[in-house]
């Protein structure tokens, strides 16, 4: 598994494919984001057993709008 994830926006299919072209060899995984809003409605707490936080370890929302793509380390 590679050690970094490229993130692409919806909008930038160009880019996507330009990625995974120069990615074939395995340096990296490229996938297209499929977020469109948050899904939970209602902030509710959970209980403290079935989660310790947010999975997300980076908000990568500001890259994807300013450039079109992020890239993350696994």
């Amino acid at each position: 598994m590679a050690s970094l994830l490229f993130i692409v926006s919806r909008t930038e299919s160009g880019t996507y494919t330009y990625l995974r072209h120069a990615l074939a060899k395995g340096s990296g995984d490229v996938i297209v984001d499929r977020r469109q809003r948050e899904r939970r409605r209602v902030r509710q707490d959970v209980a403290r057993d079935r989660r310790y936080g947010d999975r997300r370890h980076r908000d990568v929302t500001g890259d994807l709008q300013t450039s079109g793509w992020a890239l993350v380390h696994r």
